[in-house]
């Protein structure tokens, strides 16, 4: 989910105006771009490599509405499973099925997420997976995949590079098209994460067929001392993809609960191990070395993104702090 981004051209975001269709939304949506009657998503990232037990047990879940574990890849033919086990990830079965008894106990969806910003060796290659004569395995697995843990739906985190590559190849699209026609009747979701970059961004025709649309709006100045994630970023992010026409009730904004110390895109910090260092950084966007999002900062991207948009997405829950100083609390706080 962390993407691997250099730049933000938005000289070229003209490129798609146009193009980006509303298709089926959540919700109506005012022509001015606000979006305030739509119910307001808190969609939490939780790593399978970073114990999915303890995280979600130390998660408050009457915030969260949405949970999204990352990351789970196919092999060579396509498969997720293989005797009851997920073939590529970090995670194992019980520990999956833990997370979303104990999330739809409290009402909270849960999706597994595909792909993430580097590809582990254990995956095959989404990038012949994808071509259409592959590519109906791939749904049909992944059907099975929702079957077999009770998932409410798949989140497509296909980035960088292998995302250019499958959209030029006329491949990411027919996809989500055909993943959703699949999932839909059944009352699943299908979200993705997305840059805002040229070259980083899903195509336009795509948008119709997702329900929810994840803007990393983190990871930006790369290889500089810049803070990477500002709200400055964030409402120039949202603002961008609103003037493509796309729908503010699909688009959800992505908010960091990490840092980091040095240059962007090395040296990342959890926002938790910071304020252990010093509780009052937590009311500010820097500490010493380290560039991230204090609560102050954390609350009006979130206003910003309820009022504009779907919602908060958070990469990712492990690392927030606890009690006063935690960012999810904060986040929790604007919903009342």
């Amino acid at each position: 989910m962390k993407r691997i981004a250099i730049v933000v051209p938005l000289l070229f975001s003209m490129l798609f105006l146009n193009g980006c269709g509303s298709g089926q939304t959540n919700e109506a949506t005012n022509i001015d771009g606000k979006n305030q009657n739509v119910r307001k998503v808190v969609i939490g990232y939780i790593p399978t490599w970073k114990n999915m037990r303890k995280t979600i047990d130390d998660t408050d879940l009457n915030i969260l509405t949405h949970i999204n574990l990352s990351f789970l890849n196919p092999d060579a033919s396509g498969a997720f499973l293989l005797n009851g086990e997920p073939i590529c990830s970090d995670g194992a079965s019980a520990d999956i099925k833990y997370v979303v008894k104990k999330a739809h106990d409290k009402g909270v969806k849960v999706l597994v997420s595909l792909g993430g910003g580097t590809i582990p060796q254990c995956s095959g290659d989404w990038k012949a997976l994808l071509q259409d004569f592959k590519r109906s395995t791939v749904v049909k697995n992944l059907k099975g995949l929702v079957d077999f843990y009770n998932l409410d739906g798949i989140d497509v985190d296909i980035e960088g590079g292998l995302l250019n590559a499958i959209s030029e190849a006329g491949d990411y699209t027919p996809f989500i098209q055909e993943l959703r026609a699949v999932l839909n009747p059944l009352g699943k979701l299908v979200t993705c994460a997305t840059a805002s970059y040229v070259g980083g961004m899903i195509p336009k025709s795509s948008i119709p067929f997702f329900d929810y649309i994840n803007i990393m709006a983190y990871d930006n100045n790369w290889k500089s001392t810049e803070n990477h994630a500002t709200y400055d970023h964030a409402v120039r992010d949202m603002e961008l993809w609103l003037s493509l026409g796309c729908p503010a009730d699909k688009l959800v904004l992505g908010v960091p609960f990490y840092g980091y110390s040095g240059l962007v895109g090395s040296g990342g910090v959890s926002y938790k191990s910071i304020v252990e260092q010093d509780a009052n950084a937590a009311q500010s966007d820097v500490y010493k070395d380290n560039k991230y999002n204090g609560i102050p900062t954390m609350q009006a991207k979130t206003e910003y993104a309820f009022k504009y948009g779907a919602g908060i997405m958070i990469w990712e829950i492990s690392q927030d702090a606890s009690g006063d100083l935690s960012l999810l609390q904060a986040i929790g706080k604007q919903l009342k």
